[in-house]
């Protein structure tokens, strides 16, 4: 019989004619007329070479959430967006056009970061449509869109009339070669070089202590001096006062749990502002800040004779002084773990900045016990949230000092100083337009400045699932797909993209904004370090993708490692990944040449392989049923491979040939065949999309097979305790013929244990048994 699949190997060129059909069919359109099942999908940002293989491997299991809740029957909302706010983008148009931010005119610096992003975004699109994605790429969005800025500055506008953000000068990471406030995700961290210099402190009774730090420019911002309490060379010294050598201040000695006992003399300076952590003793203690560093990144007056010194100036400087006057102990040549500023590769001060701030720490609580609501895949990332909101101690500064983000809607009078807020629902640029007042509503002046600073990205991130279910535009809309189902991201985002979500969700409309959450590790590099392209070890996806098939790359994704752990990638991984499908695509093809039975009676062989089918739905459904991709993509493999294939169809092809067996026990092993193959084909649709979909299309029916319901269990019979004594038999016959050098269909005689029995005759066929 001839095979009704001809192609010899499944040829990843055909994913490209299966998706245009999809796209034709709008195979997965979204009916918004009924409640939706809706995906808070991460909009990716393009930057440089869009996306290394790690993300495409998150979005392509992101994709298999979708795909999965359509075959449990439910209508899937799936937007998709592009991130085009921030950092990034002026990140790789400076670079690529040679030039800099702050000494660009803003309108033609906008203009050239759009155009940069337009390219880029082009290529992102196009990897995800490759990647067999089916979100609604008709109708994506963009988060620099007027519509996505409008609904930002709207809810802005909103939280401020609660009195929800407030104006305050507060100490902020500061990038100053760029001259603006930085947020934690803007910093990179560098092991640097730098010298750990062990300096003398004079106690007013004569003693000395020795002090040891990697910033000896900040002793003019010194104003206590920090002991742990269970650390014995200093208990006597507790509370005494000593003198700070070159600013000559006098300080007190504290005890306190944070100074380490081994790192240096165990006693540490606290300056305003070395680090975060000075920052935090100084609210604790309630010492008295003094600005060492401006926002020109020179020290100020408050260093004396080091005034207008650039930090790493004023610190070498300050050590030759110190020398000088005897009053180094030694000094030690370190590597120190250095926040660097992304965008300009400098060390990043810490300074009082005035900025605008939306509350967040009296919403703790109740963040935890919606935390506490949110189901977490897999439930260890969880704890990422709660130890957040554990280390949250200020409010969140939203203000940022750059160009390309969503511009903060206010206007100042400038006699004075009122701020005047526009209606909601337009986008606003502050800085370019009008005041859309005609005079100030407190004193009646008629000149307004407009505000220059933009918003942190995460105030645009933050507001997703508000944008894509239409809030305060389409009501009934709203109603039909908010709160979202689930939202799927990286693990590195949950302390920002999550929290502020659901922080900002909650403020708006007093809910969470969603019922799960889907939580993916990292992609590292073949020597389990975490990719970046800063590193240089992010290996591009389109041309793996292309050389290999979006099935390959998405199967690997889903067997790599259970899901929310890290993964290493490899092309050399993905290649072998495409064995499996090889398999799926022979196994195809040889059952394609039996006609299918639409019913029959089943032999004892059929039943067993039904029972131990069912047992894969069963596995397969509480995997998906958790969004773990890794629990049906390892178990439908082996079964496959090694109880199918290996087993089953090798016992039962005697009797699918109809070779001395009658026609109703030929079109039980027929029938059988084609259900093992149509479930498969079911179970592995989410993962593998266009394989899958081509072989049901021409094997078992004229429409696709993301259209079905996914397989369910059937069989009330378990049979599944005689696999092992199967697969143990076979194996065993097997050997005795390769030891006899005899080939397999050579007749042989060896018993059937016992428990066999019920298989006997398929057994006798398969291996030409002597009875």
């Amino acid at each position: 019989m001839e095979p009704k699949i001809q192609e010899k190997v499944w040829d990843p060129k055909l994913e490209s004619n299966i998706r245009k059909k999809w796209e034709d069919s709008k195979l997965y359109e979204f009916h918004s007329d009924t409640d939706g099942y809706t995906i808070d999908t991460p909009p990716p940002y393009p930057s440089g070479r869009p996306w290394h293989i790690g993300a495409a491997a998150h979005y392509a299991q992101i994709d298999m959430i979708a795909r999965t809740a359509r075959m449990n029957g439910k209508n899937v909302y799936f937007p998709i967006g592009i991130d085009r706010n921030g950092l990034p983008v002026e990140l790789y148009t400076e670079k690529k056009h040679g030039i800099r931010m702050r000494e660009t005119e803003r309108g033609k610096f906008l203009d050239l970061c759009k155009d940069a992003l337009d390219d880029l975004e082009a290529e992102m699109i196009q990897i995800m449509k490759n990647l067999g994605l089916s979100c609604d790429f008709d109708n994506y969005y963009r988060t620099d869109s007027e519509e996505y800025r409008a609904l930002t500055q709207a809810t802005f506008i909103e939280l401020w009339k609660n009195d929800s953000i407030y104006l305050a000068t507060r100490p902020n990471n500061y990038d100053w070669v760029t001259g603006t406030t930085i947020a934690d995700a803007e910093i990179i961290y560098e092991e640097l070089p730098t010298k750990l210099v062990h300096m003398k402190f004079k106690v007013k009774d004569g003693e000395e202590v020795i002090i040891a730090s990697t910033r000896p420019e900040l002793l003019c911002a010194c104003k206590a001096v920090i002991v742990n309490p269970e650390d014995v060379r200093y208990t006597d010294l507790v509370g005494k006062k000593v003198i700070v050598p070159i600013s000559n201040q006098e300080v007190e000695i504290q005890a306190h749990h944070s100074a380490q006992i081994v790192f240096g003399s165990g006693a540490v300076m606290v300056c305003s502002y070395g680090d975060h952590n000075d920052v935090a003793l100084f609210r604790e203690l309630d010492l008295e800040e003094v600005i060492a560093i401006g926002q020109d990144g020179r020290l100020t007056e408050a260093a004396g004779a080091y005034a207008g010194l650039k930090p790493k100036q004023a610190r070498t400087k300050i050590i030759e002084d110190l020398e000088s006057k005897g009053l180094v102990e030694k000094i030690e040549e370190i590597s120190h773990r250095t926040p660097i500023s992304e965008r300009s590769r400098t060390p990043i001060e810490i300074i009082p900045m005035e900025e605008y701030y939306l509350k967040q720490k009296g919403s703790v609580e109740k963040m935890r016990e919606l935390g506490a609501q949110i189901k977490f895949y897999p439930e260890m990332h969880r704890q990422i949230l709660m130890n957040w909101l554990d280390s949250i101690k200020i409010d969140w500064p939203i203000s940022r000092r750059r160009y390309y983000g969503t511009e903060i809607p206010i206007w100042y009078c400038k006699k004075c100083s009122e701020p005047y807020l526009p209606e909601p629902g337009k986008y606003y640029q502050p800085w370019y337009l009008e005041c859309p007042a005609k005079k100030c509503p407190k004193c009646g002046f008629t000149e307004f400045v407009g505000e220059e600073r933009t918003f942190d990205t995460w105030m645009d991130s933050s507001v997703s699932p508000l944008f894509i279910t239409k809030f305060k535009k389409d009501e009934e809309f709203f109603k039909r797909t908010y709160p979202t189902a689930v939202r799927p991201q990286a693990k590195d985002i949950v302390r920002t993209w999550l929290y502020y979500t659901l922080l900002r969700c909650e403020n708006l409309t007093g809910e969470k904004p969603w019922s799960e959450a889907w939580i993916m590790g990292y992609g590292l590099d073949e020597k389990g370090l975490k990719m970046s392209k800063s590193k240089g070890n992010a290996l591009d996806p389109l041309p793996i993708i292309e050389k290999f098939g979006a099935d390959t790359f998405r199967f690997w994704s889903a067997s790599e490692v259970n899901h929310g752990n890290d993964f290493r990638c490899s092309e050399q991984k993905i290649e072998s990944t495409k064995k499996f499908l090889t398999k799926l695509w022979n196994v195809s093809r040889f059952l394609s040449s039996f006609p299918i039975v639409e019913s029959a009676d089943l032999a004892d062989t059929d039943k067993w392989i039904i029972s131990e089918l069912d047992k894969l739905v069963k596995d397969c459904k509480a995997g998906f049923d958790e969004y773990n991709f890794f629990i049906p993509a390892i178990a439908i493999r082996e079964f496959t491979w090694n109880i199918f294939a290996a087993q089953y169809i090798e016992m039962a092809k005697a009797r699918a040939y109809g070779i001395g067996f009658s026609d109703a026990e030929r079109d039980g092993a027929i029938y059988t065949l084609h259900k093992v193959l149509s479930t498969l084909l079911k179970l592995l649709a989410p993962i593998t999309p266009y394989i899958t979909d081509f072989l049901w299309q021409t094997l078992y029916s004229d429409k696709s097979i993301h259209t079905e319901q996914q397989a369910k269990e059937e069989s009330n019979e378990d049979l599944t305790q005689h696999t092992q004594a199967i697969s143990d038999f076979n194996s065993k016959v097997w050997n005795e013929k390769k030891e006899k050098g005899l080939h397999l269909p050579d007749s042989i005689k060896i018993e059937i244990p016992k428990e066999l029995e019920i298989f006997k005759k398929d057994l006798v066929a398969m291996h030409h048994l002597e009875i």
